[in-house]
């Protein structure tokens, strides 16, 4: 435990030592807001959140692996891989103690979008049920992409590499549950088939989410999602330590 608590505040603090943190915030909450505005926030007439969240995996998917692609990328790079298992430290606590610290990461950043919030309920009397359940697909959406993430930075020591990677499978599994994409599938594959890739879509647990429909079918999705790369992380990481 205290190997993981020291990986988490040595990762956590790296992110404001540099300009890249505050810039990736600023990016970050500038588009959100841009985006939002621009699908047609006061158009829409009603007070709730749909066009912000309805944002969420785009800018995820750009984002996210940003944040990620450092995080084992750089520490093969330098070496600095090596002197951290020489540390009492496992891989596992190594492994959770950086992904948390960028999910915190980006946890502050959705935390940082309160004056959305604040706008809605000036506007008028949003259902705080579908708002909560929003941010916690997006906490969620975010923590699975990270895992995604961490995974491809282990794999590569060059980050563009993994970013470039990283992106391209959090972008299949939001496009897969697209009506385009569905439709398009729907003409040369088996309707049962269509069906089990939708249900694998992302986008599509998120989107259920997102309408304030909290299942355990859903959270499940993000948690399995999470736990599955995260594991695959953790074994990468040991087959280059054995080595």
């Amino acid at each position: 435990m205290n190997g993981f608590k020291a990986v988490f505040k040595r990762e956590l603090k790296s992110y404001f030592a540099t300009p890249i943190a505050y810039v990736f915030l600023v990016v970050f909450l500038f588009f959100s807001a841009y985006l939002t505005f621009k699908n047609g926030f006061y158009e829409i007439r009603q007070a709730d959140m749909t066009a912000f969240f309805s944002n969420m995996p785009l800018l995820f998917v750009f984002l996210v692996p940003a944040v990620a692609m450092r995080l084992w990328a750089e520490e093969r790079k330098t070496g600095s891989i090596e002197l951290l298992f020489t540390l009492p430290v496992t891989v596992i606590q190594a492994v959770l103690g950086k992904f948390f610290a960028a999910w915190v990461f980006v946890g502050i950043a959705l935390g940082l979008t309160f004056p959305m919030i604040i706008t809605v309920y000036y506007l008028g009397q949003p259902d705080t049920g579908i708002i909560i359940s929003g941010y916690l697909g997006s906490i969620l959406m975010a923590g699975a992409f990270l895992a995604i993430g961490c995974f491809f930075s282990a794999v590569s020591k060059n980050q563009v590499i993994s970013f470039v990677l990283s992106v391209v499978a959090c972008a299949v599994l939001v496009a897969a549950g697209l009506p385009t994409t569905m439709n398009y599938i729907a003409t040369f594959l088996p309707m049962g088939l269509v069906t089990a890739i939708e249900k694998m879509s992302l986008q599509t647990h998120f989107e259920s989410m997102q309408k304030g429909i909290l299942s355990f079918a859903d959270v499940s999705y993000f948690v399995l999602l999470i736990v599955g790369w995260i594991t695959a992380n953790a074994i990468i990481l040991e087959e280059r330590k054995a080595n």
